[in-house]
Formats: C-alpha cells, sequence, structure tokens
C-alpha cells in the first residue's frame, strides 16, 4: 500500500451496529499505556525527541541533547516530579494525571529532525543537527490525537499542548458555535476562555468556567432585558446566585454533586448566552 492512501475511514463496525457493544466504549488506562507505548517507541525511533535528550550512538556512546547530561533532572525542573528515563521505563506505574502530564511535556518537546545523516555502523540509525519543533510538535500531536480520542469518555492534545476532554455529542455543535456579538473583549473572548477551561477537567475549573459565564450573563442583563420578560430575567441571575457560583454567603446551596451539577450549569449558561446573543441580534435587526 502507499504511504499516499488515505487511512481508512473512523466508523462503526458490526457489533456496534447491531447493537452488541457500546459505541463510546472507550479503552481502560491500561489500554492506553499499550497504544502509547507502541506510538511513543516508533516517534522515539524516528528521532523526534532528539533535539531535547539525545541519542545512542554506536560508536560515540550516549550524545546528549538540549535537556543536557542529565535528561531525568530536566525533566524533574519542569514537572516537579521524578521523570523516569527512558520515559517507558515507569510507564507500567503511572496514574492518568502521571501519563497526561508526560504526554504535554513531550508535546513541548518533539521536533522533527530535518538535516542529519544515516549512521550504517551496525544500522544505528538517523543523527540528525538541525529541527523544525513546529512540525514535530504537529506529528506528536496527530499521533497522540489517533489515541487519545478512543481512551475513556474522549480527549485531545490541543494545538497549544493541552489535554482537553472532548464534548458529548449533542453538546459539541454547542461548544463550535461562534457567539454573533459585536463586543469581542467581554463576550466573545471570555466565552472561548470558559470553554476552555470547563474541556480542563479539573472541578475547580469547571467551577471558574461556570462563574465565568453566568459574569458574561451579567455584562448583558440591560441589553437582555430589551428581549426577555422580568421573571426570565430574574430566574436567570437567581439560579447563579442562590448555588454559590458567582458569589460566596451562608445561604447559597452547596449540598449538591458539583460533578454532575456544573455540567448542567455549564451547557445551561453557554446555551442561554447564545439565545440571548441571538435575540438581542434579531431585536438590532
Amino acid at each position: 500500500m502507499s504511504s499516499r492512501d488515505p487511512s481508512p475511514p473512523r466508523r462503526h463496525y458490526y457489533s456496534v451496529r447491531a447493537g452488541k457493544r457500546p459505541a463510546d466504549e472507550g479503552f481502560t488506562l491500561s489500554d492506553f499505556k499499550r497504544f502509547f507505548r507502541e506510538a511513543f517507541s516508533r516517534l522515539e525511533a524516528n528521532g523526534l525527541f532528539q533535539e531535547w535528550f539525545g541519542y545512542d550512538c554506536v560508536d560515540d556512546g550516549g550524545v546528549s541533547g538540549k535537556a543536557g547530561l542529565d535528561p531525568s533532572l530536566y525533566v524533574f525542573r519542569k514537572l516537579r516530579r521524578n521523570g523516569p528515563q527512558p520515559v517507558l521505563q515507569g510507564l507500567d506505574t503511572y496514574t492518568e494525571d502521571d501519563l497526561f502530564d508526560i504526554i504535554e511535556f513531550l508535546y513541548d518537546h518533539s521536533s522533527e529532525g530535518i538535516e542529519g545523516y544515516h549512521h550504517q555502523s551496525f544500522d544505528c540509525g538517523w543523527h540528525y543537527k538541525s529541527f523544525d519543533g513546529r512540525s514535530g510538535r504537529e506529528i506528536f500531536r496527530r499521533e497522540m490525537n489517533d489515541i487519545l480520542v478512543d481512551y475513556g469518555s474522549g480527549f485531545e492534545l490541543s494545538h497549544a499542548g493541552e489535554i482537553l476532554a472532548l464534548p458529548d455529542d449533542e453538546f459539541a455543535p454547542m461548544l463550535a458555535a461562534e457567539l454573533p456579538h459585536a463586543d469581542a473583549a467581554n463576550i466573545r473572548e471570555k466565552v472561548e476562555a470558559a470553554k476552555l477551561k470547563y474541556r480542563r477537567r479539573a472541578l475547580s475549573e469547571r467551577r471558574d468556567a461556570v462563574r465565568d459565564l453566568a459574569d458574561i450573563l451579567e455584562f448583558l442583563r440591560q441589553e437582555a432585558k430589551t428581549v426577555l420578560n422580568s421573571k426570565d430575567e430574574a430566574d436567570l441571575f437567581n439560579l447563579a446566585n442562590n448555588f454559590g457560583i458567582r458569589h460566596h454567603n451562608k445561604d447559597q446551596k452547596t449540598d449538591y454533586d458539583q460533578s454532575i451539577w456544573l455540567s448542567w450549569a455549564f451547557y445551561y449558561y453557554l446555551a442561554t448566552i447564545h439565545a440571548c446573543v441571538r435575540l438581542i441580534e434579531k431585536a438590532k435587526n
């Protein structure tokens, strides 16, 4: 098969179509580690990490990269944890957080070899002297996303090198939709920042994302009054204030399951912002 042949399309095979296996049944962490091991080994063999971590040569021994003579010390400085060298040495003991840290770290230190030579002695391999970081990061991102999408509920490595949770299929169009509002600094950019916080998965960031969306609604309040009746307006802001999102006092409800409630609140506020903005724009026209 030619290397230019396109990859087979992603689709559901027979057992899923027949209802005998869930369509959203993702890899376990143990499964994901197996796929990561194979992908990392292949990328390392292709020289993707030579610029920073060097390589082993049958004639010259260990040739260091930008990370220095002791790459594990460099990893410790960046991640604030002891990084096993080579990376795969401690893979079996990694938690999900450990592995996601390593993936983001490797993204930052990937670069494609551009100029070099093939050392034929004992099939030593390619030794590069110039590199393209942007190209290398894109190669690494593409390889990781090919397996991250099938792990758990689905993840992706962003262009900024952050692992983000993939939205559920039913909410994906809302996260992708752009707001037709002229105020970029106070509306559009803040909504995009809230989306990013929410997809980072940490409970504290999801809470911040909901709070940010509630603040954006507050900013829209005067404009929204022209398209909402007074009861709808009051209900919107009572929701945020009563559940300890925008303020903090002893009368607020805080004994709810935050993981579930914050997920609901985030999409509720995002949908409300979209509705308000579109109603405002419709009224202007």
